[in-house]
């Protein structure tokens, strides 16, 4: 108590705080805020990892409730990273005011406004992630670049819809460096740029990119409307594209633009941030693309091929997710809980397409198109967990499910509604060229509900039942149940059968196919989960065990490490090699390992060698070959 005394007692008298530190807060309404906020954003210093924001508030005396960005589309959780902003001081009249949090909803905070005061000044720090975290509470800047969400720096006031607040923001960089933003330059002076005043809404929508090495290259010459590719990058190597590679990116925006039939966007900026000390991570936006990849992502083909799906994804969701949304993913401010009931079509049908454009392109060719559906068919049929959770309950779950921990992901399931949502959407495709006898397609779905209102970027909400009613509309057939059977069910069979429909089936071989070879060069590790049972990193780390699996009979659970495989040091081909000598023998594999400083030793009773997933044709039409062919 002394301690407490001591400290009120040494407050300015200015500093009263607010007498409700828990109140409800105000109802958004849908009328304009009066007046505009400002915003200065200081990121001389974000090769330290902070962020300075100077923010003005018009106001009218009284009580007043500040919100920071909680849900933030596209993240389909409450993560705006709070946690990170420091130094926060607001002023009136140039004499500080105090503040109180609301002890229920902690990205709300309270206070009074003086009589006579008209506008409010904030200042404050955002302290960029040094590492972990997820979205914008990751990494996002080193000491030749930035990759910066407007959600982590602005306040906005209570009670109005986001879209009928104005804001002005301005941004001064380090010297020299360069930016890309899909937000509207007013004017430069020096390192500031001012940008035209947007409504707060397209404000968090509208991300920025800015480094020392920087290239900006035209993906649509010669169009009406601009799009255009900003890299930044740690090495000025590292931001530069071949003929061959800027031609994919080229040909990704000509076949979603005749997939869709429309765009809905004025200018459209991929924003790509290429480093090995950011998160990785794409996350979309109406009128750009917050695209984050390891630093060789252009410079090492094996990784271009494996990541060459993350800009086309982000691509299609201006149409799906920004222009057309699930209602219950709609909020008028950033604080009402968003619903994800809908995000195997938000996500699964955007991760369907975002494969075939990969594939229409030619970033990938048709054998990568594939091998990278082989692979996820794999995945899903090893899914033990569907015995007791359905893939509406991923999606329903997102909050958790992208935010939860590791290990176990076959037996807990993840965001699977990515994944599997690619082979119920493919099974959707197949099933509407097997009734039309190959007259129409998703692509025709694609058409009738996204290719409307063309320019357009106020979004249209829609509902499960106008998912069906206009698949219903391209060809008749029970697609609510169709779809309910597959989003509900739970069992052990995997429940879609897109890829045997369109002409193929799923085998394994003891050889892997090329994405998997790829996928193991680039992390490092091996993946033997469909024969031995669990995954494992390149230092013997068990990353994930199949339940009920060889493995997992064994004794052996994620987080453990392989230390010693039949009595030689562990290395992902001295695992192989084993898996492949049990083969049709009585010896198990004998593992020794280490759980933190306790050595065990295991034996896995596994004899029917490696298995690695792979499409081999079967009969029937090869509808897999008609959806990856690009339009002309």
């Amino acid at each position: 108590m002394h301690r407490i005394s001591r400290l009120f007692s040494a407050l300015s008298l200015a500093l009263v705080l607010p007498a409700a530190a828990a109140t409800e807060l105000p109802a958004p309404v849908d009328q304009p805020y009066a007046g505009t906020l400002t915003l200065a954003l200081d990121l001389t210093d974000a090769p330290k990892k902070v962020f300075r924001v100077a923010e003005t508030i018009p106001v009218t005396p009284g009580p007043l409730t500040l919100y920071y960005p909680k849900w933030i589309p596209g993240e389909h959780a409450p993560s705006g990273p709070i946690q990170n902003v420091t130094g926060l001081v607001i002023k009136a009249n140039g004499k500080q005011l105090a503040w109180r949090r609301d002890l229920r909803e902690m990205y709300a905070i309270h206070l009074d406004v003086p009589p006579g005061v008209k506008q409010l000044d904030l200042a404050f720090q955002f302290l960029s992630p040094g590492d972990g975290g997820a979205f914008g509470a990751s990494a996002s800047s080193t000491p030749k670049l930035v990759d910066m969400e407007f959600n982590q720096v602005a306040f906005y006031p209570a009670g109005h819809y986001t879209r009928q607040i104005t804001i002005a923001p301005s941004v001064t960089l380090p010297a020299g460096w360069k930016f890309g933003s899909a937000l509207e330059v007013v004017s430069q002076s020096g390192a500031t740029t001012q940008f035209k005043p947007v409504t707060f809404n397209n404000l968090v929508d509208s991300p920025l990119i800015a480094g020392a090495h920087f290239n900006r290259v035209d993906l649509d010459p010669g169009a009406k409307v601009p799009l255009h590719l900003n890299v930044v990058g740690d090495g000025a190597d590292d931001v530069k594209l071949s003929d061959k590679q800027l031609a994919g990116q080229r040909a990704v925006v000509q076949q979603t633009l005749k997939l869709f039939g429309a765009h809905h966007y004025g200018r459209y900026d991929f924003l790509l941030t290429l480093s090995d000390h950011t998160g990785h991570f794409g996350l979309e936006h109406h009128q750009s693309s917050d695209d984050r990849l390891p630093a060789n992502f252009f410079t090492d083909d094996t990784m271009h091929t494996l990541a060459a799906s993350l800009m086309p994804h982000e691509y299609v969701h201006s149409w799906n997710g920004k222009f057309r949304r699930p209602a219950d993913l709609w909020t008028p401010t950033f604080m009402e809980p968003m619903q994800d009931d809908l995000l195997w079509v938000y996500e699964g049908l955007t991760d369907y397409w975002c494969g075939v454009i990969t594939a229409r392109s030619g970033l990938w060719s048709a054998a990568q198109y594939r091998d990278s559906l082989a692979s996820i068919a794999a995945a899903m049929a090893h899914r033990t967990g569907r015995g007791w959770r359905s893939l509406q309950d991923t999606a329903d779950a997102a909050p958790l499910t992208y935010f939860g921990g590791g290990g176990w992901i076959n037996w807990r399931r993840g965001t699977d509604f990515y994944p599997e949502g690619q082979l119920l959407w493919l099974d959707v495709d197949t099933q509407i060229r097997e009734l039309s006898h190959n007259k129409h397609s998703l692509d025709d779905f694609a058409r009738a509900f996204y290719g409307i209102d063309s320019g357009s970027y106020v979004t249209k909400t829609y509902t499960f039942d106008d998912v069906v009613a206009t698949l219903n509309q391209v060809q008749p057939y029970d697609w609510a149940k169709f779809l309910r059977q597959r989003l509900d069910y739970t069992g052990t069979e995997l429940p879609e059968h897109g890829i045997e429909r369109g002409g193929w089936k799923l085998v394994y071989t003891d050889q892997p196919n090329d994405m998997d070879k790829a996928m193991e060069k680039v992390r490092h590790g091996v993946n033997l989960a469909y024969s031995l049972g669990l995954s494992a990193g390149s230092n013997g780390q068990i990353f994930d065990v199949q339940w009920d699996g060889p493995a997992f009979k064994a004794g052996l659970v994620p987080g453990l490490t392989i230390v010693a495989v039949n009595g030689k040091d562990y290395s992902p081909d001295a695992l192989k090699d084993a898996v492949t000598a049990a083969k049709g023998s009585g010896a198990p594999v004998e593992l020794l390992v280490k759980n933190v400083d306790t050595f065990s030793t295991y034996r896995v009773d596994y004899h029917d060698g490696l298995k690695y997933p792979h499409l081999v044709r079967a009969t029937g039409k090869d509808l897999l070959g008609d959806i990856a062919t690009a339009r002309k």
